[in-house]
């Protein structure tokens, strides 16, 4: 396989085969990332897609592909339904294909566009939402609405797909933190995904938002007020079945749980750790990663 760059993925395709078919992201915008910004984005030939599948077809049963890099869904229609059906004839045993994708991507595909590439195997979607405040969204050059980003999920939704959501917490700095864990709610109930993932933000050098952070404009929240935003997302939050997550390497501490069931259970034990004020409960600040 030949890939260009750092490949990134999510924790739950830890264990898919990485196909990239495009590299970089085609936003490449948004303040507070930097995973991209060394790499100029542009689409794989067919010819290096086809070269890497046939590859992948030799190595035996492959049950999930994920596809990279940042945005596989900015890929013309009719080019990314060949790449589908390519992976299901040339690989087997596949029974799942992943992306990430972002809301102007997925708007771009009208929902008769989406509901073929769900039927031709690409059954799961990450979306990074990150906040549901418009205000904030402009502010980190995230290049859409809040209203465009719930249509975007409820398209990817009603396509048939597994959606899985990100947010990230501390966004707002201390002075929109309750804006922006009301407005992050009010967007996850709306879209209502299967999976829905809570990050905290890690401030980092050479990106805009470190910039921000280094000159006093956004103040951060200590470590209970970022369990504060979580507690508050989490409450207002109204899913039907939904995976809920706190458990990445950002996080200070650990949530799993399947909403609405354990949304009484999971809002005690936050806000019991913010009472108690302990911080031997959390995360050290050396062991927070991205």
């Amino acid at each position: 396989m030949k890939y260009e760059g750092m490949i990134i993925r999510p924790p739950s395709e830890a264990y898919s085969l990485l196909l990239q078919v495009t590299v970089g992201c085609s936003h490449n915008r948004c303040t507070f990332c930097e995973t991209f910004k060394g790499k100029k984005f542009r689409i794989k030939s067919m010819e290096e897609i086809r070269e890497d599948v046939l590859e992948a077809g030799r190595y035996g049963r492959i049950e999930k592909v994920f596809l990279c890099d940042g945005d596989a869904l900015i890929i013309p229609q009719e080019r990314l339904k060949e790449i589908l059906r390519m992976i299901k004839a040339e690989i087997k045993g596949v029974e799942r294909i992943s992306t990430y994708g972002n809301a102007k991507s997925a708007l771009r595909k009208t929902p008769e566009e989406l509901k073929e590439l769900r039927d031709l195997g690409l059954s799961m979607v990450y979306l990074g939402v990150e906040t549901g405040s418009d205000a904030l969204l402009q502010k980190i050059q995230k290049g859409v609405t809040a209203e465009q980003t719930i249509e975007a999920g409820r398209r990817l939704r009603q396509a048939g797909m597994i959606l899985s959501v990100t947010v990230i917490l501390g966004l707002g700095g201390v002075d929109q933190s309750e804006e922006h864990a009301m407005e992050t709610a009010r967007v996850l109930t709306a879209i209502d995904p299967q999976y829905a993932g809570a990050l905290t933000l890690m401030i980092l050098p050479g990106t805009p938002i470190y910039d921000d952070y280094q000159q006093g404009k956004l103040p951060q929240p200590d470590q209970f007020g970022y369990l504060r935003e979580l507690s508050m997302i989490i409450s207002h939050s109204q899913f039907s079945d939904c995976f809920f997550t706190a458990n990445h390497a950002s996080n200070y501490l650990p949530i799993r749980a399947r909403l609405p069931q354990d949304k009484e259970r999971t809002i005690a034990m936050i806000n019991q750790v913010i009472e108690s004020a302990d911080k031997g409960a959390l995360r050290p600040e050396y062991l927070r990663a991205l």
